[in-house]
């Protein structure tokens, strides 16, 4: 990310209204490696390919604010990892981290790993030191510390159906598992504000929020997060649930989230209200549906028709419901910015 594009940013979750209004999109491997015209499996083994496809993209589409910017990571087993998941790799598709939990009675068992030593995590900071100069070159700066969120890391440890039922039905050992994961990612994103003193952000993805009840969410979910986003001082604090998002938002701010990509599903005007318009928004158009499958005139409409309802236009940052889907051509995202007038 720019000075500019950061400035922009705090600018707009500081409540100023820009005009035009910005445009940011998450982007990562399920988006990247195809547009570039590379395998997943180049992305994540080679640190040269990673680089140049996300340089590719904020050279292409310089008027779009990239989160969290050149992304360091190996799709979902990047946490999962480092607790000894089996990591499944494919040529072209996501990879993919197997449970290791066999026995809900066993979830409260599993120990805490060194984020600096343990699974691909140390893989994940060496590709941005070696190239942190490459980016910096480029005029940008790694900005945020990443984590998958707690509920979503324990989804893959135990498996999502054996973790939402352990909700209900074994909720000790549930918190036991939630507590180590959460003093893991508190870790995890704090080695990552270590050894990137220019990182202000905090980024943390977990969509497995948006399938608990409000009851669940409260118990279960809110002070974990909450933990975790208090863990240190950051201006942007940065979440991502593109599930259900009406059981969450009205908590953001006591959570202490400034900035949220939500689900399609959910109008702007709807998450300004249950946010009390405290919370920027990032969004809001079908991912897949349009800007991957629509023609620029559907991305066109549809930003219109997300936009134009909302008769406050403070902390809006336009984006898709969610992060970049795959398959989504030069063309559609140019037509988004067309059509937000950044173009």
């Amino acid at each position: 990310m720019t000075p500019e594009q950061w400035e922009k940013l705090l600018a707009v979750i500081d409540g100023q209204v820009l005009d035009p209004l910005p445009v940011g999109f998450v982007i990562d491997s399920p988006w990247l490696p195809g547009w570039a015209g590379i395998t997943a499996l180049d992305y994540y083994s080679s640190e040269q390919m990673w680089f140049e496809a996300n340089l590719k993209a904020v050279k292409q589409f310089p008027d779009a604010i990239f989160l969290p910017g050149f992304w360091s990571e190996f799709g979902m087993c990047t946490e999962p990892s480092a607790f000894g998941a089996k990591c499944s790799w494919d040529k072209t598709e996501l990879p993919y981290a197997d449970k290791i939990i066999a026995d809900i009675q066993a979830l409260g068992s599993l120990s805490k790993p060194d984020p600096e030593k343990d699974g691909l995590l140390p893989f994940v900071l060496k590709r941005l030191q070696h190239y942190q100069g490459r980016i910096e070159q480029e005029g940008h700066s790694i900005k945020f510390a990443v984590s998958r969120g707690p509920l979503n890391i324990a989804s893959f440890l135990a498996g999502t159906t054996e973790f939402l039922m352990a909700v209900r039905t074994d909720p000790d050992q549930v918190h036991k598992l939630l507590a180590t994961i959460t003093d893991f990612t508190i870790d995890w994103l704090k080695l990552q504000a270590r050894d990137f003193p220019s990182i202000d952000g905090i980024l943390i993805l977990d969509d497995i929020v948006g399938f608990l009840g409000e009851d669940d969410f409260k118990e279960t979910a809110l002070p974990y997060l909450k933990s975790i986003f208090e863990s240190f001082e950051a201006n942007v604090k940065f979440f991502h649930n593109d599930a259900g998002g009406l059981v969450c938002a009205p908590y953001l701010a006591q959570i202490g989230v400034n900035l949220f990509n939500f689900s399609f599903q959910h109008t702007l005007g709807e998450m300004k209200e249950l946010t009390n318009n405290a919370v920027t928004l990032l969004g809001n158009i079908p991912t897949r549906e349009i800007l991957a499958a629509g023609t620029p005139e559907d991305i066109r409409n549809s930003v219109k028709a997300a936009i134009e309802p909302v008769s406050d236009k403070s902390r809006i940052v336009l984006s898709c419901g969610g992060g970049m889907p795959p398959d989504v051509p030069t063309q559609n995202i140019e037509a988004f910015l067309s059509a937000a007038g950044r173009q």
